[in-house]
């Protein structure tokens, strides 16, 4: 019986199958090579080594496959590691499918069902227009149920993208109310299209990585692509003109959520919801990306993290 990659410990001696989620052949200092593994299961990820590896055994396998390892955890640099003394490439009839898939579907059901919910509160027509002509292409929302929000930094998981999305758009229904400034339509709307171009920047199988369009354009650019191709469906549907100030809204805030330039956003934000709705992403992302660090950590001291430095700080854990 395996042993999830959630539940390992330091000194622990293994031999069984993990996805090979990525590898690299390295050389050491001394010329000696070595191959870095990433390897996952449904429960996560974790580093692994070889060391006095070649360029057979590297070969022995490709991204995705499953394979048997020998090896041992360790602690290195306050993250728990996998040193691989053997191993051999699986087929997949070897293996059980469910120890490695990633999506809940149960669990994205009831997020599509809570989307729908939350869309259905809009009132500003055209927007109501615009939700369903989303909810209403079934290839998307096949796309949209599966998608991850990330390759590594916050859901990061297939549905991981639906389950960031409806969080955010929680959290408008509950912020909006206190501020009467805010146009609570545009604000859930904009929560809803922000991260949308991730179905098409993403691969959603197999391992998460970025598809050939995405490293090309990213998120954001074709998020706007598919909002305009979204806003031209509902003119042809309803035979009215989608309303110039209100397009040039939503682009905004899908343009804008990043915060800064420096994190990749065309503009920063310069409406009262858009600057709403990248506070409302951050501390969904954060919190989420947070309790991972928390979930993954292996230092010895109970009630705080290792150092962590893609963060520059210990979290309290106890």
């Amino acid at each position: 019986m395996r042993t999830p990659i959630n539940e390992l410990a330091d000194g622990m001696t293994l031999a069984q199958a993990f996805q090979a989620a990525d590898k690299q052949l390295r050389v050491n200092r001394q010329g000696g090579k070595y191959i870095l593994l990433k390897l996952s299961d449904r429960t996560g990820t974790i580093a692994a080594m070889m060391w006095n590896a070649d360029e057979a055994t590297f070969d022995r396998f490709d991204r995705g496959d499953y394979i048997y390892c020998q090896g041992r955890t360790q602690v290195h640099n306050g993250a728990l590691q996998i040193i691989v003394t053997q191993l051999e490439r699986m087929d997949a009839h070897e293996v059980d499918a469910n120890d490695f898939d990633r999506f809940d579907s149960g669990q994205a059901d009831q997020h599509v069902a809570r989307l729908q919910e939350l869309l259905a509160t809009l009132t500003q027509p055209f927007l109501q227009r615009l939700a369903a002509a989303y909810l209403e292409d079934n290839d998307f929302m096949d796309q949209f149920r599966l998608a991850a929000a990330a390759v590594s930094n916050h859901h990061a998981y297939p549905g991981g993208l639906l389950h960031h999305t409806v969080n955010m758009m929680e959290l408008v229904r509950l912020i909006s109310p206190r501020y009467s400034e805010l146009d609570t339509d545009l604000l859930m709307m904009g929560a809803f299209l922000h991260d949308l171009g991730k179905i098409d920047e993403l691969k959603a199988s197999g391992e998460i990585s970025y598809t050939d369009r995405g490293q090309l354009l990213g998120h954001i650019v074709i998020g706007i692509q598919l909002l305009g191709e979204k806003i031209q469906q509902v003119e042809r549907d309803s035979g009215e003109s989608f309303p110039t100030n209100l397009r040039y809204h939503l682009e905004h805030l899908v343009v804008s959520h990043h915060g800064t330039q420096e994190y990749g956003s065309p503009k920063i934000p310069v409406t009262l919801e858009a600057v709403a709705l990248h506070h409302i992403d951050n501390l969904d992302a954060k919190l989420a990306s947070y309790t991972s660090i928390i979930g993954r950590d292996v230092a010895a001291d109970g009630n705080w993290t290792n150092y962590n430095p893609s963060i520059g700080r210990k979290l309290w854990k106890g």
